[in-house]
C-alpha cells in the first residue's frame, strides 16, 4: 500500500499544474464516461446491495448505497457542475508592495494528497475524485467494503479517462484494504497524505480524529434541529419540518430534533403529530410534549442522537434562548433552522447559534455542496479551522506566499 501512496504523491505534482481548461476537458469526459457505462454501474452496484440486505444492513445505509439511472446522471452532471467552475489554483488572493519594493502575493495552491473516508455512498467517490482534481489534488479513498463493487467500476472509468488524457492515472486511486486496519495505516501515512476527510459514523470519526497523524477536517454527525418559534407562521413551520425529516431521512442535513415554542404548543403539536405519522414517522417527545399528544416519551439518549431515520425527538421550549441553550448543549454544529416571522428573533438566532449553517424559514435539506452552486461536496465540515460546512474546490485548497524582489538584501 505504500507503494500506491507514492504513486498517488508523485501524481499530485503533475496534477496541481494542469491549466483548468485540460481539467474542464477531463471532467466533462468522465461525465461522459459514467453515463455511458451506467450499465457497468447498476451491475456491479446490485452486488452490493444483495451483499448489504445478506449482512441486514439497516434501511437507511441501503438507500445511500443504491444506485439508479437518476442518480447515476446526477453523477455525471455533478462532475459537468465542477468543471463550470472557476478554477482556484493560482488565484492571487491578496497582494502588497512593502516598503523596500518586495512585492507579496497570497496565491492559493492546491493542499495535495487528500485521504477521504467514507461509507455506503458510492456517488462519493465521483463527487470527491471530481472536486479534488478540480482543485489540482491527487486522492486517495477509501471506500466501504459494503460498496466494493460499485466503487471498483467508478474508479476504473474515471482512470480510464486519465489514461486517455495521458495523465497519472493514480491521481484518482482506491485504498486495497477495506479494513479498520486500513484506516488506521492511512491516517498515520503523513509522509505521504496531506490531509484525511472522514466521512460515516460517530465511532469511525472519533477513531480519526483521535488516532490520526494526518491533519484532518471532520464530516461529524448531523444533530440538526428545527425551531417553531411563537411568532412563526404555522403552516409554513409544518412544511418545512415535515420536508426537513423524511424528504430523505437517512443523510446528516435531516432534522432529528424539533423544538417548538410553549406558545404555539397547543396548535402545532396535533398538526405535526397527525402530518409526520402520516410518513411513518415516529415520535418521541418530552414530558410537556406528552402533555398535548400522545406519543413514546423521549429520553435523555434522544437528545444526543443522529437516527439518520424516520424517528423524531420533539421537546417544547419555553423560548428563544430555551431553543439555543438545547442546541447548545446537544447540537453537533451541523446546521440548525428557526421558523419565525420576527426579524429581530430570526436575528438573533442567525447569530448566536454556533453551527456551520443556519437558517430561517427553510428546511435543513438544503445543507449540501451542490444546492450551494459547489458542484457537489467532499463533506460537510464541523471543524472551525480551514473549513467549515459543505466542502467544495475552494476548501481543498491552501495557499502560499510569493514574494517578487529586484536585489533586495535585509540588513
Amino acid at each position: 500500500m505504500e507503494e500506491i501512496l507514492k504513486s498517488v504523491k508523485e501524481a499530485s505534482r503533475v496534477i496541481a499544474n494542469l491549466k483548468g481548461e485540460v481539467k474542464r476537458k477531463v471532467l466533462n469526459e468522465m461525465a461522459d464516461r459514467i453515463e455511458k457505462y451506467q450499465d457497468n454501474i447498476i451491475e456491479a452496484n446490485k452486488k452490493d446491495l444483495e451483499y448489504a440486505k445478506n449482512e441486514n444492513l439497516s434501511s437507511a445505509l441501503i438507500d445511500r448505497l443504491l444506485l439508479n439511472e437518476k442518480r447515476i446522471k446526477d453523477m455525471a452532471n455533478s462532475l459537468r457542475d465542477i468543471a463550470k467552475l472557476k478554477d482556484p489554483v493560482g488565484r492571487i488572493v491578496d497582494g502588497w508592495k512593502i516598503d523596500n519594493g518586495l512585492e507579496i502575493q497570497k496565491v492559493k495552491i492546491p493542499i495535495g494528497v487528500i485521504g477521504i473516508i467514507y461509507e455506503s455512498r458510492p456517488n462519493v467517490t465521483s463527487d470527491a475524485a471530481g472536486l479534488c482534481f478540480m482543485s489540482g489534488n491527487a486522492c486517495i479513498l477509501k471506500g466501504g467494503k459494503e460498496a466494493f463493487n460499485s466503487n471498483a467500476v467508478i474508479v476504473e472509468i474515471l482512470r480510464y479517462v486519465l489514461e486517455k488524457n495521458k495523465l497519472p492515472v493514480d491521481a484518482i486511486s482506491l485504498l486495497p484494504d477495506y479494513s479498520r486496519k486500513g484506516v488506521e495505516w492511512l491516517i498515520k501515512q503523513d509522509k505521504y497524505v496531506d490531509l484525511i476527510i472522514p466521512r460515516g459514523g460517530e465511532n469511525l470519526i472519533k477513531f480519526v480524529s483521535e488516532n490520526s497523524k494526518v491533519p484532518v477536517v471532520k464530516h461529524d454527525k448531523g444533530l440538526c434541529h428545527v425551531y417553531i418559534h411563537k411568532d412563526a407562521d404555522l403552516e409554513k413551520g409544518a412544511k418545512i419540518a415535515l420536508n426537513a425529516k423524511v424528504q430523505r431521512p437517512g443523510v446528516c442535513n435531516a432534522m432529528e430534533t424539533l423544538l417548538v415554542d410553549r406558545a404555539v404548543a397547543g396548535k402545532f403539536l396535533p398538526k405535526i403529530k397527525e402530518m409526520m405519522e402520516k410518513e411513518g414517522v415516529e415520535l418521541r417527545g418530552c414530558d410537556i410534549t406528552l402533555e398535548y399528544i400522545d406519543i413514546k416519551p423521549a429520553t435523555e439518549e434522544d437528545w444526543h442522537t443522529e437516527y439518520l431515520d424516520k424517528i423524531l425527538s420533539i421537546k417544547v421550549v419555553d423560548n428563544l434562548d430555551d431553543a439555543i441553550s438545547h442546541i447548545e448543549t446537544y447540537g453537533s454544529g451541523h446546521s440548525d433552522s428557526i421558523v419565525t416571522e420576527n426579524l429581530k428573533a430570526a436575528e438573533e438566532f442567525l447569530n448566536r447559534v454556533d453551527s456551520a449553517c443556519v437558517y430561517l424559514n427553510a428546511s435543513t435539506r438544503f445543507t449540501d455542496g451542490g444546492v450551494f452552486g459547489f458542484g457537489a461536496e467532499v463533506g460537510i465540515s464541523t471543524n472551525k479551522l480551514h473549513a467549515r460546512g459543505p466542502m467544495g474546490i475552494d476548501d481543498l485548497t491552501t495557499y502560499k506566499y510569493k514574494i517578487i524582489g529586484d536585489g533586495q538584501i535585509r540588513e
